[in-house]
């Protein structure tokens, strides 16, 4: 009787260690292929990643605060370009506020409103591009600007157009 118990205890042991063979195998299958998942995710993210850091090196070419030549240009002449940059687009802004039509924006608005500058982006020393809106109707405009010797700004609109309305 003895016997008897031992080998039933035994058959059952096998049983539970291959139920937990197969179990466990399963499960780690799973997880090897959830990690096989998650590192060609990962994969996927670093090839975005770099394309995304390519496109933003590409865009900020044209950009005074990583122009070093610009930069240069203007500590020559003494200006900290930290405090520059937001100066010169703040006086663009601030050329919003005059009374009457505003003084860069050769068009007029339509129903009456104003035209205004909403963007402004410094691509160096002495050009920048801005866009403008009153709302209905739209453009952009290519501006030069200098700072004269009594350190006072001038801007010029070289080229400039409307977007038609559709």
């Amino acid at each position: 009787m003895k016997n008897k118990i031992f080998m039933y205890l035994f058959i059952f042991s096998v049983l539970l260690i291959l139920f937990q063979y197969v179990n466990f195998k399963g499960i780690h299958e799973e997880s090897i292929k959830q990690t096989e998942s998650l590192k060609n995710e990962i994969e996927k993210l670093k090839d975005s990643v770099t394309t995304l850091e390519d496109d933003i090196l590409e865009l900020s070419h044209f950009n005074l605060d990583r122009n070093e030549d610009a930069i240069s240009y203007f500590e020559r002449d003494g200006y900290n370009v930290d405090e520059l940059i937001p100066f010169i687009k703040d006086e663009l802004y601030q050329l919003n506020i005059s009374k009457g039509e505003h003084p860069l924006i050769p068009y007029s608005s339509e129903d009456g409103g104003k035209m205004l500058i909403n963007t402004v982006k410094l691509l160096n020393h002495k050009w920048i591009i801005a866009d403008f809106s009153d709302g209905q109707f739209w453009g952009e405009m290519f501006i030069t600007y200098q700072i004269t010797e009594k350190r006072e700004l001038k801007f010029r609109v070289v080229e400039s157009f409307l977007y038609p309305l559709y």
